[in-house]
């Protein structure tokens, strides 16, 4: 039998599509592209924004399209059932927490999942899932629930699994990672957990997925230093100005931001932060914009992820007033954009010379290799013949567009 396995959205997403993918494939399914015509399709929907709604609707319908049986789960799924029983050709809906039961529900079986399976050279791993917070424009606590830890002991079977399939890294994910671990009894903390796993495996890399800035603590800071987690981390700010934040219901203040970068700073010269900004909220005017933009430009930061606000039903700043035009929000966006090339590029500029660790993740056609680096970098070296999720060192060179390209010393 042929599956594909169709998502979008977050890490949390890929990290349960890496898993469906891998244990059906074990199980003898053939995981194909849509173009392969599958027998069944799984469609992992987000709902994060209206246009990943959008984005969802075209997938599935493509998917019904190929004639293949159609199962549809994720957030978007899980808030907006009736749209999507009202597209002709699906099979089914799966709720969002029972997402991995589609295995056993296709091979007809009750074996025990296994997690050595990844398409990427670097697999994402969800610690965590749900959410307590209630950011005024959020819809993910709805979809998600509320905040759900794994048991320390469960997630290094996985990673000692994963570490046996040959990986060098992986990423810890989670929809509200800095979280882990408040659910749990007696309680723990996600900085708890990385210790575990550096003490009980030998896993490489550890990576880090985005984490609110308050829960950075001084044991996390601590734990970044070790030569084993990936120098990079990702803090969403959303915006710079301190009434927007209050709105947004964001919980910390620019203050408290910038303090946690310049500490991170401190300890960690060389890290790769990255955040997300999102342009356009409720009652953003120029002079709000403006804090956020004059804040970015202060802030030693590698790159941004920007997003136009999106407004998503029953969330609190749906209602607000003062909502901005589309003409406003995609013309900021653009200006944070010229903004972020240059950030990359300084942070780029900052790395020649250096030796990074990359692990390798696709072949080129011309002897080269691709790859990410500890610092989140993406690198282009020469392959000398390693295989994908192999660990390298590489003496950054160059600039080619938005990647280093640099020289391949040694397998690490």
């Amino acid at each position: 039998m042929k599956i594909s396995v169709l998502t979008l959205g977050c890490r949390v997403n890929q990290s349960e599509s890496n898993i469906i993918e891998g244990n059906l494939s074990e199980r003898g399914w053939a995981v194909v592209e849509l173009s392969e015509h599958p027998d069944y399709c799984i469609v992992n929907t987000c709902s994060v924004t209206s246009k990943s709604d959008y984005q969802s609707r075209q997938l599935i319908r493509r998917a019904v399209r190929t004639g293949a049986k159609v199962i549809v789960t994720g957030c978007y799924s899980q808030l907006r059932p009736d749209e999507i029983k009202r597209i002709e050709g699906v099979n089914c809906i799966i709720n969002n927490t029972d997402k991995l039961h589609i295995i056993n529900m296709l091979s007809n079986n009750t074996e025990r999942i296994t997690f050595s399976h990844s398409r990427k050279s670097r697999p994402y791993i969800k610690v965590q899932d749900g959410c307590n917070f209630s950011c005024s424009y959020c819809v993910v606590p709805m979809a998600r629930g509320r905040s759900r830890s794994l048991n320390a002991s469960e997630l290094i079977k996985q990673v000692k699994e994963i570490e046996a399939s040959g990986y060098s890294e992986i990423v810890l994910t989670g929809i509200h990672l800095g979280s882990y671990g408040y659910d749990i009894t007696p309680k723990t903390k996600l900085s708890e957990l990385i210790t575990t796993i550096l003490e009980e495996t030998k896993i490489r890399k550890i990576r880090l997925s985005s984490i609110e800035s308050k829960e950075v603590d001084d044991e996390l800071v601590e734990l970044l230093q070790d030569k084993r987690l990936c120098k990079h981390i990702h803090l969403p700010l959303q915006s710079g100005n301190e009434t927007i934040l209050k709105h947004m219901n964001r919980m910390y203040t620019v203050k408290n931001f910038i303090k946690t970068i310049e500490n991170i700073i401190l300890k960690i010269p060389d890290i790769a932060i990255g955040t997300d900004i999102i342009v356009g909220f409720p009652g953003e005017s120029n002079k709000e914009f403006f804090d956020t933009k004059k804040l970015l430009e202060y802030l030693p930061i590698a790159y941004i992820h920007i997003f136009p606000f999106s407004s998503r039903p029953e969330t609190i700043a749906s209602k607000m007033a003062h909502q901005c035009t589309s003409a406003i929000k995609k013309e900021r966006v653009h200006e944070l954009n010229a903004l972020n090339s240059k950030k990359k590029m300084d942070y780029m500029l900052s790395q020649l010379h250096k030796i990074l660790e990359v692990v390798i993740e696709e072949k080129g056609n011309d002897g080269t290799s691709l790859g990410t680096s500890s610092n989140y970098l993406k690198v282009k070296m020469n392959s000398n013949g390693y295989p994908n999720k192999t660990l390298v060192s590489v003496r950054a060179s160059e600039i080619e567009g938005n990647l280093i390209c640099g020289d391949l010393i040694d397998i690490l």
